[in-house]
């Protein structure tokens, strides 16, 4: 069975409803980055970040898979499929994708502060302060902020190398180190590019550009595969 490895990014999860920082003038619900998703900002101000990781989970638990992760989960009919995600909701989990790799964390875990490998499964949407991990630390969101290493990446990497055939959908390729993934794609390898605004400065071969939102794009290109 060929392996067909997906880089998915904030533009499919965008057309489930949930908004990206980067299509909203630098702000993400209106806060800043600086302040809600790096490690000072947790160190500066714990209750604001609880809270706005709090209003994401609220917000994930109102929205539904759009047809683009559907569209994936039917790629499994045919094919080896991993996910490799850019995004910490749990679309692709929802809509039946069986192998989510998700680079930037998962936005219902928690994890501990004194022991990273310390991760729970969150039951709701909320975390307060006082809610502590088995070691008697408070517990923050499972999320790689920014300014933080990305500990999946090298797993992805090799996932990467593996790959049959290579979809990225969603994603401007900006945001690094996984926009990097594409390079750990053998040349032979079949590269599909599914978004509405196709990134300047990519050359290599074996690339074919998509230029539609995933609910349309990325549909069209499964019936091709797995016709």
């Amino acid at each position: 069975m060929k392996k067909i490895v997906v880089l998915s990014g904030a533009g499919i999860s965008a057309e489930s409803g949930i908004r990206t920082f980067r299509d909203s003038n630098g702000l993400w619900e209106e806060y800043r980055i600086e302040d809600v998703a790096t490690p000072e900002a947790w160190q500066r101000n714990p209750d604001l970040v609880l809270e706005f990781y709090n209003q994401r989970r609220k917000q994930a638990l109102s929205v539904e898979p759009n047809a683009g992760h559907y569209a994936l989960v039917k790629l499994e009919e045919k094919y080896d499929v991993t996910i490799i995600t850019q995004n910490v909701d749990n679309l692709h989990e929802k809509a039946g994708s069986s192998n989510v790799l998700h680079l930037h964390g998962e936005l219902f875990k928690s994890r501990s502060t004194v022991d990273e490998t310390l991760v729970y499964e969150m039951d709701g949407w909320e975390l307060k302060r006082g809610d502590l991990c088995e070691k008697g630390s408070q517990l923050r969101p499972h999320i790689v902020w920014f300014g933080e290493m990305v500990p999946m990446i090298e797993p992805a990497m090799e996932i990467s190398e593996e790959a049959d055939i290579f979809i990225v959908v969603g994603t401007s390729l900006a945001v690094y180190p996984a926009a990097g993934l594409i390079h750990y794609v053998p040349t032979s390898v079949p590269i599909y590019l599914v978004d509405p605004n196709i990134p300047e400065g990519i050359s290599r071969k074996n690339i074919t550009f998509i230029p539609e939102p995933a609910t349309t794009g990325l549909t069209r290109l499964v019936e091709q595969l797995i016709s």
